[in-house]
């Protein structure tokens, strides 16, 4: 709190104003969105992905957490990320390309919400060991089952990699397993099965 004297009509008096100074993150983080329902039939991928704001204070997040980003707001079909910035969330980006992904599904928009929120929290607060190695995270809600996936740099360090698994679980409170699976094997094969299990 910081004090200051001001000359007043009855003589002088002191008055006592807040200075708000904002918390600074250790890193910034930028949000993205993208529909999937309004892309045109045969575009490339990513044509309607949007980067909407990058952030670097406290102040900031929960300003946009609270009046935008919750997945239980968006249609079928819509995906928010949260990256680290100047990181898209594409395979093709040069700190995604060799990467991974772990992923969590969940039929209830309450639970993929509050797993949302716990993640955003964990990420900002850099509460991972191997946090260098993260490279964001995407809610992606869909008709029949929505997926939350934690994105990471170097999918073959398998040591880094439990190390974010087993993180992030205690993170978001579950006790089913979960899988990690490489982009390169994604891209190959949609049905491909988790390289890691946690």
């Amino acid at each position: 709190m910081v004090e200051t004297e001001v000359e007043s009509s009855g003589g002088v008096g002191e008055v006592s104003s807040e200075t708000q100074i904002p918390h600074r993150l250790e890193r910034k983080w930028t949000f993205w969105f993208d529909n999937q329902s309004k892309t045109r039939q045969g575009a490339a991928w990513g044509t309607s992905l949007r980067k909407l704001y990058t952030f670097d204070t406290v102040e900031e997040f929960w300003c946009l957490y609270d009046q935008i980003f919750r997945p239980s707001k968006l249609t079928a079909n819509g995906d928010f990320h949260m990256f680290k910035a100047g990181i898209e969330p594409k395979w093709e980006d040069p700190e995604c390309a060799n990467g991974g992904k772990w992923t969590v599904t969940s039929s209830r928009k309450q639970n993929l919400d509050a797993m949302w929120l716990e993640t955003l929290m964990a990420l900002i607060g850099e509460q991972f060991d191997d946090g260098e190695e993260i490279c964001g995270v995407v809610a992606s809600v869909r008709q029949r089952q929505d997926k939350l996936a934690l994105w990471t740099k170097t999918a073959p360090n398998e040591a880094a990699q439990m190390s974010i698994g087993r993180k992030w679980k205690d993170v978001i409170d579950i006790t089913d397993k979960i899988t990690y699976s490489f982009h390169d094997d994604s891209r190959r094969d949609k049905s491909v099965r988790g390289r890691y299990t946690v």
